[in-house]
């Protein structure tokens, strides 16, 4: 006679070793890893390098140099200022998670940087905002930035950039 229990107990155990293989390949080519996928290898996950996962950063900060951009990668707000004075920096990239300024917001001297698509996500700044002799900036930039704002802090204070002309004109445009 055959013991029915344990016929099933082991079905059950061979049906689940299968499905435990070690073997990383997948139908689409692409391979699986187990990490927390902030690799940079050529499978077909995602990586999430620059995850918005870092939360508050506390205090005001000054940035200067290339490091002190990389250092706010994944921050989504400030409670304090954010200054940006960075002469060698050509993008504000690694500030995309950066939504909320908890002080003032100044943009100056910034020689190289054409753009400010780095602040897209940014939406408050409790404090005024100062951006000015950015000779590479295009007011249109600058205006686009002050568009996106649901909160508009008083002063803004925008001059000495590179002129152009904006058409159409953003609302919040000075």
């Amino acid at each position: 006679m055959i013991d029915t229990g344990n016929l099933l107990l082991g079905l059950v155990l061979a049906v689940a070793a299968a499905g435990c293989s070690d073997d990383s390949s997948r139908s689409d080519g692409g391979t699986t890893d187990a990490d927390a996928d902030t690799d940079t290898d050529t499978d077909t996950d995602t990586d999430t390098d620059n995850d918005c996962t870092q939360g508050d950063y506390s205090g005001d900060f000054d940035l200067i140099t290339q490091a002190d951009l990389e250092t706010l990668a994944g921050y989504t707000s400030i409670s304090g200022y954010l200054s940006i004075n960075c002469a060698t920096c050509t993008d504000l990239a690694a500030l995309n998670c950066l939504t909320l300024v908890d002080g003032y917001l100044n943009v100056y001297g910034n020689g190289a940087v054409t753009s400010l698509d780095g602040l897209n996500a940014l939406t408050s700044v409790v404090g005024g905002v100062h951006i000015y002799n950015n000779a590479a900036l295009p007011d249109c930039e600058t205006c686009d930035l002050l568009d996106q704002l649901t909160t508009v802090p008083v002063p803004i204070d925008v001059h000495d950039n590179q002129s152009d002309t904006c058409t159409p004109v953003p609302a919040n445009c000075p």
